[in-house]
């Protein structure tokens, strides 16, 4: 994940009532290190998973308020029938499972406040993790937390282990991880979440231009995004197995092809910006990709047709994405490699 610690020190230098722009999300780091430094931030994601959690993030709202809303959700009569398969039988408790439906219903009905913006985020956060010998961190069978794995694959996984699921009650778990993520939150800032393509939302009707954007776009050849967080994107009110397309994505049939819609992407964001803003931008590759990732971000930002200065380009040294927990799954994954901070300057203005 990109750190929060990445943003916190680019936005650090910047003057009260600055604007940030984020136009690659993902869950929110760079809003989030905007808000704890009293900054107005806009933050774009294709992925309503990440779009979701990002705005779980920034919402005003209290642990109090969060749970008194998942009680009021779970004392209101609500017909939501679970999904049907062997997988959903043995990832959840029947009653689990059945509370789960019930406050996905409701919250497809309607999310609008900020209590139950956070708690739409925070239930994302329990739907599956690992199993622990004390009280449940997670709703699931044992399961990751950073990614769903696939339904044919789990249920095998559980069969061979002999492992149920435990009767988890949603509402106590949501009062007791809400204190931990909401019992004390920063003041509130002016923000905006969206869900879209960052090719071409306008951009320049978020509020006032932005002074700086802080961002990681997915990397080459990384399209796994949403058929990795399946559960979650089900939660949200997609359909309940891996779904492999998505729109808004960004095609990855060519390391050229990538580029030219990754230029799109800062042509569009320099609309947006004031003359003089920075960009401070973090890209790496995967293994099964040759293209070199500077070569792609320096072809993107040349291409874009705006007057980018990239004024330097540093090492970010190596990621940490190659373990993601897959350990619990026996998932084995390449060691981490190479990424890149690109810092640039617009020109003038567009």
């Amino acid at each position: 994940m990109f750190p929060l610690s990445v943003p916190a020190k680019q936005l650090a230098r910047l003057q009260a009532g600055a604007w940030v722009l984020d136009p690659f999300c993902g869950r929110g780091s760079t809003n989030y290190a905007a808000r704890l430094l009293g900054l107005g931030s806009v933050g774009v994601d294709s992925n309503p998973v990440a779009a979701a959690i990002a705005e779980g993030k920034m919402v005003a709202t209290s642990a109090e308020e969060v749970a008194a809303a998942c009680a009021e959700i779970l004392a209101t009569p609500i017909e939501a029938a679970p999904p049907e398969g062997e997988f959903w039988t043995r990832c959840y408790h029947p009653r689990t499972l059945d509370e789960l439906c019930r406050v996905r219903a409701a919250l497809l009905a309607d999310h609008e406040s900020p209590a139950r913006k956070a708690l739409r985020a925070l239930i994302l956060g329990l739907l599956h993790g690992p199993r622990n010998k004390g009280a449940p961190s997670y709703l699931s069978n044992q399961m990751p937390r950073t990614y769903a794995a696939k339904p044919d694959y789990s249920t095998r996984f559980w069969e061979r282990r002999g492992l149920q699921p435990v009767r988890v009650s949603l509402a106590e778990l949501v009062e007791r991880k809400a204190f931990h993520y909401f019992g004390s939150t920063p003041p509130a800032v002016p923000f905006r979440v969206l869900c879209g393509d960052s090719r071409k939302l306008d951009l320049t009707a978020s509020g006032p231009r932005f002074s700086m954007v802080v961002t990681s776009p997915p990397y080459y050849g990384m399209r796994t995004y949403v058929p990795d967080q399946w559960l979650r994107y089900w939660f949200l009110g997609g359909p309940p197995a891996p779904t492999y397309q998505h729109p808004d994505q960004l095609s990855h049939g060519s390391a050229s092809e990538f580029a030219e819609q990754l230029a799109s992407v800062w042509a569009n964001v320099a609309l947006a910006c004031m003359p003089g803003a920075r960009f401070m931008i973090r890209f790496g590759g995967i293994h099964d990709r040759k293209a070199r990732p500077r070569d792609i971000m320096q072809e993107a930002l040349a291409g874009s047709g705006c007057q980018l200065r990239v004024l330097t380009v540093r090492t970010a040294g190596l990621s940490s994405r190659g373990k993601r927990q897959a350990d619990q799954f026996q998932r084995s994954l390449g060691a981490p490699i190479e990424e890149w901070d690109f810092y640039v300057r617009l020109e003038g203005g567009r």
